[in-house]
């Protein structure tokens, strides 16, 4: 397989453990492992303390799976495959269903895992765009008119990254619908579901509309633990699952053992966990819509509706690529520009919700009066 670098990713490598604020991070600030442990119940407490380091079950901790399917309306836990990672999960997928001669539909911008990785398959892509003009709405006309009869798999995320958009219930059951009647496989990234910025815009899952339809998920998001690298696919079209089960013989078989366990405490305190996540969110939040009153002279943005990251553009006459390297060698706040989805328009990905977003927009407010007028 020769697939192309992953653009975030080796953008990050460089930056992410040397710039001191991070404002471009898609995931919630990290729990502390002590303050996990604290929210375990009896049983998570004592498979904690009885842990060996052995492998696991290919398909993932018998309670762990229990925990994840609680998360589906109208699933089992026999409807839920772990992988270590969303990452995992995207690879194995996608070369399941996919190879050359076949075709898939992906949302852009996006992970570029979503499409590189059908590509990589032999598949043909075609990217279907969202538009700051439209508010990122996914436009279904234009959806019918991509699919072909080759189309065996199309791919959204929503709450979607970068751009903080989401479908209202009718668009997203619409498009579960066209799917079904094609009889394609629907693949949506989840990840960042349970972070809506307005409860009652919560979407079901995919995977308990359509029987074709494949959830992912993952605790590095909505759930502040990406440090497990535990992911999942949920869905009720067992012959795939199994499929799958058997591709991640040639991957990573099992996962670790101690991030099961951690992710199961945490999913059996999902509503603390949660709760942490959403006030994170909604503080930062309301500085960011400040912020941007301020500074509407330099910038714009749709503002999310739901997830931890926003697509704000940079109205300067100057590359964003540049703006952004400017300022994380003056003031150390790190932004990711949109050059990395290989998106038009100047825009960059906004991260919402790390602790100490505060600091990080006093940093940014100051190089921006500095820089007014002299292109950076």
């Amino acid at each position: 397989m020769r697939i192309p670098d992953f653009k975030l990713e080796r953008y990050f490598a460089r930056w992410e453990f040397s710039a001191p604020y991070l404002l471009c991070s898609s995931d919630i600030e990290g729990w502390r492992m002590k303050d996990l442990l604290a929210l375990a119940d009896p049983d998570g407490q004592a498979r904690w303390d009885a842990l060996t380091l052995g492998y696991t079950e290919s398909t993932g901790l018998p309670a762990l799976r229990e925990e994840i399917a609680a998360l589906y309306p109208g699933l089992s836990p026999d409807d839920v495959l772990t992988f270590a990672g969303a990452q995992e999960a995207v690879f194995v997928l996608m070369n399941v269903l996919l190879g050359a001669g076949d075709h898939a539909v992906v949302t852009w911008p996006g992970y570029q895992s979503l499409y590189e990785v059908a590509r990589a398959t032999g598949a043909d892509v075609t990217l279907l765009p969202l538009r700051e003009e439209d508010g990122w709405a996914l436009d279904l006309d234009a959806l019918r008119r991509a699919l072909t009869p080759r189309t065996r798999v199309v791919v959204v995320n929503f709450p979607h990254n970068p751009t903080g958009a989401l479908p209202d219930r009718a668009t997203f059951e619409a498009l579960c619908a066209l799917c079904d009647e094609r009889g394609i496989h629907l693949l949506s990234d989840e990840v960042y579901r349970l972070l809506e910025h307005d409860a009652r815009d919560t979407l079901p899952p995919a995977a308990s509309v359509s029987p074709r339809a494949f959830s992912l998920g993952v605790m590095s998001k909505a759930f502040g633990l990406a440090g497990l690298r535990v992911g999942w696919l949920a869905s009720r079209d067992a012959d795939v699952l199994r499929r799958c089960m058997a591709y991640k013989d040639y991957t990573t078989i099992c996962n670790a053992a101690p991030a099961e366990v951690l992710a199961l405490i945490a999913l059996r305190a999902k509503a603390r966990v949660l709760e942490r996540s959403r006030a994170l969110l909604a503080a930062n939040l309301a500085l960011l819509d400040s912020f941007f009153a301020r500074h509407a002279d330099t910038f714009q943005w749709v503002r999310p509706r739901a997830g931890s990251v926003a697509f704000p553009r940079l109205l300067r006459d100057e590359p964003v690529a540049r703006f952004a390297q400017a300022l994380v060698e003056r003031e150390g706040v790190l932004l990711l520009p949109g050059d990395v989805y290989d998106f038009p328009g100047n825009h960059f990905r906004l991260g919402l919700g790390r602790s100490n977003l505060p600091d990080a927009l006093v940093r940014l407010e100051r190089f921006v009066s500095d820089t007014r007028g002299s292109g950076g």
